[in-house]
């Protein structure tokens, strides 16, 4: 999933658009057209990971989990190339990036910072639990193997939406985790985490001979799945909730 663009991508674009800085175009493009084969019309984020040379890939899924990938380039930057305001953080349109990734378009696409809604998590996490990767599969095929049979053969005998089937399949939380000698509630990874993880490529292919581990982590309110690919989050319900003025 690796891999470099053509020579000249993550440098300057066009004078007046600014440059996306991506080095990393095959992990980028990875990252890129998984999210647009789940939502066509999604938004990603750009934004530079302190002085490291590396960008974080932030988009929101349908189901309403935040995902990340980090990978290799200095991040957006203004048409001079300086890092100063309006440069590395930029959202754009995630389809219109991969089509730059490309065509070696080191051209930032038409910036769309008004289309991110979404607060992030916190930059500090702990680590709770470590999850075999081939289980975390398990589970996430076992959800997708329930809701086809649900949707073929109806539950108890009574015909029921795909929708609503696959609303309460994500809201199911098949592992949860009491962390060790640490005080607190324990730890609720719901199905939408673990699709997220899985349907991004985040665990990579399930290998016996070669186990992976997922990390649960926790930040905050916020609750993380960490595979070898990138990391999905989000928050629990409590936190989502509006309270009147």
């Amino acid at each position: 999933m690796g891999g470099h663009g053509p020579s000249g991508v993550g440098g300057d674009g066009p004078s007046g658009v600014g440059s996306h800085g991506l080095a990393g175009v095959g992990d980028a493009g990875a990252f890129l057209s998984r999210l647009v084969r789940l939502d066509r019309g999604a938004v990603v984020r750009l934004r530079s990971v302190g002085t490291s040379d590396r960008t974080a890939l932030w988009a929101r899924l349908p189901w309403g989990v935040l995902v990340v990938r980090t990978v290799a380039g200095v991040g957006p930057r203004d048409a001079t190339g300086a890092a100063g305001a309006g440069s590395g953080d930029a959202t754009v349109a995630a389809g219109e990036l991969l089509a730059a990734l490309e065509a070696g378009d080191a051209a930032l696409p038409v910036r769309r910072d008004a289309q991110w809604r979404w607060p992030l998590p916190p930059p500090v996490s702990r680590p709770v639990e470590t999850l075999p990767a081939v289980e975390v599969h398990r589970v996430a095929e076992a959800a997708a193997g329930t809701l086809r049979t649900a949707v073929a053969q109806g539950v108890g005998g009574r015909a029921v939406g795909q929708r609503a089937l696959r609303d309460a399949l994500l809201d199911h939380v098949p592992v949860v985790v009491t962390p060790e000698g640490v005080p607190g509630e324990p730890v609720e990874v719901s199905q939408r985490l673990i699709q997220a993880v899985v349907r991004m490529g985040f665990l990579g292919r399930p290998d016996p001979g070669r186990p992976t581990d997922v990390g649960v982590r926790v930040a905050g309110r916020w609750v993380g799945l960490v595979g070898p690919f990138g990391a999905a989050w989000s928050q629990k319900v409590v936190d989502l909730a509006v309270t009147p003025a």
